[in-house]
């Protein structure tokens, strides 16, 4: 007989895939075991193993959680309005997104070369539809010369994916006032270029 799933299941899980995504960032996937998640998280090696059948399954699961708000962030933010406001929501969605989530951020940054093929296929397509909906906008915002649309898109990118490295919530500039901030300048450099 199958063991009965525990009413606080997700929770636990969540708190897991909160617990590998710190220790990933901090020692890499590669540097952490099972055996170090489970101490983690104050419970057996059995109990992970219990939640997720394998340590790439834990792995892709904290990058799909991260990923999947990314995706539902971006279709939220694309459903309406010019361009340009979309642009925008969609940049303090994501940039709410990142704040807390520095960890989750960093492992799916630097670990996917880590995951099987299958895997990362996945994580790549769930990227690419963000980065389509980003690329999408650029190209209304900015119509004319296709090949600067994805440099551009990039270059977006670039500014906010990088934020968990240096930016501090609490600091002198909130993560709406750095959306703004992106946002001008991406609005800026688009309609000059």
């Amino acid at each position: 007989m199958a063991r009965p799933q525990s009413p606080d299941y997700d929770k636990r899980r969540e708190a897991i895939l909160a617990a590998a995504a710190r220790l990933y960032a901090r020692r890499g996937f590669s540097g952490a075991s099972v055996a170090d998640l489970a101490k983690a998280c104050s419970t057996s090696k059995s109990l992970i193993y219990h939640y997720f059948p394998s340590k790439d399954d834990i792995l892709y699961a904290a990058m799909a959680a991260h990923l999947d708000a990314l995706v539902a962030a971006a279709e939220e933010a694309t459903r309406g309005g010019a361009p340009e406001q979309q642009l925008r929501a969609l940049t303090h969605a994501f940039m709410r997104l990142y704040v807390g989530a520095e960890d989750s951020h960093k492992v799916l940054l630097n670990e996917l070369d880590n995951l099987p093929p299958a895997r990362r296929a996945e994580v790549v397509a769930k990227q690419r539809r963000i980065i389509g909906a980003v690329e999408a906008l650029v190209r209304e915002i900015r119509p004319g010369p296709a090949e600067l649309t994805l440099p551009l898109t990039m270059l977006f990118f670039g500014m906010i994916n990088w934020t968990h490295t240096w930016f501090r919530p609490g600091g002198a500039v909130s993560a709406d006032d750095l959306a703004e901030l992106a946002v001008n300048m991406m609005l800026g450099g688009a309609q000059a270029s």
